[in-house]
Parts: structure tokens; C-alpha cells; sequence
């Protein structure tokens, strides 16, 4: 999905950004593809200037009067920097994207911040990498853009929000803070410690180990590299949520290792090899729950692997016939081998699709295993 810079915006008058990093800068050239006037602020000098010269929106001028300001700061100020833009601009309506909702709603709460103008949100997108050289026009097409308001949100309110968020590409979902905040410990903040815990191991293990992975290890790192003080933040804003589902997540390894453990010590344990059977089909059924590419239902995909030369153009070639043998590629996945001179391409296509491609792509000279 990408944006389509000529349909007309939903959201009107000036959108003042506060804080431009990754998500704040991408949702200001989101906005300014679409022709919105945006303001760009951050406590940066450099960091804003950047953000501009990237085609972001402009500098704050004297008569500023925004409709709506996006603060897009870090987990552990988000509420401050909130409160302050509510104080400064009476008029506008003032949302969030932290990871986090509750923590925030409560200190504005707190602070007798007028919450009609509020609205907590959240979208579900982001990259390994931050700054504003790492933002995208298209960061949040298709992606979920959960909308927090509060009972006493006015609704113009709320509307502004879901009109910023789907300008943005995002699709808006509605949730109380509570239940995002429970949601994203299940699906980001727990898979980020269990991603940091994995590659925490390759640390001790010895290069000829490291020089033994495969796809299988960088899928499950992938988002290991991330920001470590963005998500000490993170975790610690939603501490309770994250704590419980890691304690459950405990539970299920202390299992496994017990079943482990007792095959250790009599290969014949009864019961061992079925725990760890039940451990890895409970996986896979929840793997299966995971939204597929054309809609909330999950869809099953057949790949199909191809060796690739690596040399300047291949993978464009392959793309290329790929489309001319009328199949849609679903996914792609890139696997490279230490010391060898190919590289393996596992591409995702519904699973009638699967025979055609193959016979069209051997037909063309690539080399597909069986």
C-alpha cells in the first residue's frame, strides 16, 4: 500500500510536529505529500533543520495557530511535552504516538490537563533504525493506528485524530489505554526482550557457531539491533503489562527445560518428547493468528526457493520474471550462505501459483531445488 498524494487531505489548518525522529518525521512528509502545512519543532536544532531540509514541512513563524499538534517525544516526557502543547495552543487538538498510553493518560490526568482536546495514539509501525534520515513518506501505509481517547475526548477531537492517521496511510483502531497497552506487551514490547535475549547468546558463542546461522536466527534477531535507551523507556513505561506476559513466557521455558532436562537424563523420559512436541505446535497455532497480507485472516503462502547468482542485477532479474510469469509475489526473503557465491531467495505466492513459478523460473535457466 502507498499513499496516494492526489486525494485530498481530511485534516485541515496547520499540524505543528513536536519531536522529529523517526515517527514524527515521517508523519510530517506523509502530511506534506498531501499538501498539509506542517511546523516542525524539536529541542534539536540539528535534528529539526534536517527534518526540513528532507522536505518535512518549515520552521514555527510568529502567528502559528495550529489545528492539531502531534508530539512524537520519548516515552518518559511524552506527558510534559503534551501538557505543554495543550497550555500553549488552547485551540488545538494535541495526540501522541508513544508505544505507551496508560502512563501518560494518568499523569495528565494528574496534572488537570484538559482532556477533551486529548487524544492518546499510537501507531503500529517503526524501523530498526531512528532519526529522521531513517523516516519514509510510507512508514505508516496499511499499518494499524490505535486511536486512545478517554469518555470525556470530545469527538471533534477524536475525528481530527483519525483524520491525521489515515492521511498517514495508518488505518485507525479504536482502544482504551489499558487495553493497547496489554495489547503491544503481547505483540512488541515481550518479543523485544525475547529477540534481545536470543542474540544476547551470540555474544559467547564462538565464531565458527556465528558463522553456522541461517535464516532462522536472523528472523528471530531481527529486532535485536534496536535502540536500547528508546526501549529502557519503553519497557519501563509499561512495566506491569510486559512483566506479565514475560512470567507466562517463563512458565512455558521452565517446561521445556524441565522436559529437556529429564531426556538428558533417561532418553526414554515419558511424557519429555510430547512436551516439547505440544511446545512448538502451540507456536505454530499462534503464529497462525497473525494477520496475512490481504486482510485481518491469516493466509497461507507455499515458498518457493531460488538460487541466485550473486552478481549486479540478478535479484532485479528474477523480480522482473517473477512478474512476467503473472504470479504476485507475497514476500521475500534473502538468505546468504558464508563463503558461497549465491544467495537463496524464498518467495512467498499462494499456493496455486507455486508450480507455475517453479516451471516458468526453470524454464528461464534459474536454478529452483525441490
Amino acid at each position: 500500500m502507498t499513499l496516494d498524494a492526489a486525494a485530498p487531505a481530511r485534516t485541515r489548518g496547520t499540524v505543528r510536529v513536536v519531536g522529529t525522529g523517526l515517527l514524527g518525521t515521517s508523519a510530517a512528509l506523509a502530511l506534506t505529500l498531501r499538501g498539509v502545512d506542517v511546523v516542525l519543532v524539536d529541542p534539536s536544532p540539528t535534528a529539526v533543520a534536517l527534518a526540513r531540509d528532507l522536505g518535512a514541512g518549515r520552521f514555527p513563524a510568529a502567528g502559528d495557530d495550529p489545528a492539531l499538534v502531534l508530539v512524537a517525544a520519548p516515552p518518559d516526557v511524552v506527558a510534559e511535552v503534551v501538557a505543554a502543547e495543550l497550555a500553549a495552543f488552547p485551540r488545538a487538538v494535541v495526540t501522541d504516538v508513544a508505544s505507551v498510553k496508560g502512563g501518560p493518560l494518568a499523569s495528565l490526568t494528574a496534572a488537570g490537563a484538559d482532556l477533551r482536546r486529548y487524544v492518546g495514539s499510537h501507531p503500529m509501525a517503526g524501523r530498526e533504525r531512528s532519526g529522521a534520515v531513517s523516516a519514509r513518506t510510507d512508514l505508516f501505509a496499511g499499518r494499524p493506528w490505535v486511536i486512545a481517547a478517554t469518555g470525556v475526548t470530545d469527538p471533534v477531537a477524536v475525528r481530527a485524530v483519525r483524520d491525521l492517521a489515515m492521511d498517514c496511510g495508518g488505518v485507525p483502531v479504536t482502544m482504551a489505554a489499558a487495553e493497547h497497552d496489554a495489547a503491544v506487551a503481547v505483540v512488541s514490547h515481550a518479543p523485544q526482550v525475547a529477540a534481545s535475549l536470543v542474540a544476547a547468546r551470540l555474544r559467547e558463542a564462538s565464531e565458527t557457531a556465528v558463522g553456522l546461522a541461517g535464516q532462522g536466527l536472523r528472523d528471530v534477531t531481527r529486532i535485536a539491533g534496536s535502540d536500547p535507551t528508546l526501549w529502557a523507556q519503553i519497557l519501563a513505561g509499561n512495566a506491569a503489562p510486559v512483566a506479565d506476559v514475560l512470567e507466562d513466557l517463563r512458565r512455558d521455558l521452565d517446561d521445556v527445560v524441565g522436559a529437556l532436562r529429564a531426556l538428558a537424563l533417561d532418553p526414554t523420559a515419558p511424557g519429555a518428547r510430547g512436551r516439547l512436541a505440544r511446545v512448538i505446535a502451540d507456536g505454530g497455532s499462534g503464529r497462525d493468528r497473525i494477520p496475512g497480507k490481504h486482510g485481518s485472516a491469516p493466509t497461507a503462502y507455499t515458498t518457493v526457493v531460488v538460487v541466485v547468482p550473486d552478481r549486479p542485477g540478478a535479484l532485479g532479474r528474477l523480480l522482473t520474471e517473477v512478474g512476467e510469469a503473472g504470479v504476485n509475489l507475497e514476500d521475500l526473503r534473502l538468505e546468504h550462505s558464508e563463503g558461497q557465491a549465491v544467495a537463496l531467495a524464498s518467495i512467498d505466492v499462494l499456493p496455486a501459483s507455486a508450480d507455475p513459478l517453479t516451471e516458468a523460473l526453470r524454464a528461464r535457466g534459474w536454478t529452483v531445488p525441490r
